[in-house]
């Protein structure tokens, strides 16, 4: 597994508000990555999303503080929560999980590695205005 991506940014609410709020990922959830699409959902920590003829898999991991998703090939993201002396942390990472293919993956991580950062800026600004404080990124 190989990082290709870290954003950071803090929200000025507990840990525990803020993973409350980041972790209602299931679709019509209240996280701002709400998972978007069909979803297969057991009503456990895991649910398999069906978007545009692909299949992600969401984990939460509520001890954690952390999302995970991951699709069918190449990517993988976590986004976790963490203890801040301003509030909390918030640590959004791409992954690639696949094995082999480096040249095909450089080519199609550009489009979800490029759109991460303003994905993330807008997932902080709603964290913040849902909890009413302030959020920014590091």
């Amino acid at each position: 597994m190989t990082q290709l991506l870290e954003l950071r940014g803090v929200v000025e609410a507990p840990p525990d508000a803020v993973a409350g709020l980041l972790l209602d990922v299931r679709p019509g959830g209240r996280s701002p990555i709400a998972a978007g699409g069909d979803a297969e959902d057991d009503g456990g920590d895991r649910l398999v999303v069906v978007r545009d003829g692909s299949r992600l898999t969401v984990t939460i991991d509520r001890g954690a503080r952390e999302v995970t998703e991951q699709s069918e090939w190449w990517f993988r993201s976590t986004t976790a929560v963490e203890a801040d002396p301003r509030g909390s942390l918030v640590v959004h990472r791409i992954f690639n999980v696949a094995d082999g293919n480096g040249r095909a993956i450089r080519f199609l991580a550009r489009g979800p590695v490029n759109a991460a950062p303003q994905r993330f800026a807008e997932a902080l600004r709603r964290l913040g205005e849902e909890l009413g404080v302030a959020a920014w990124l590091l």
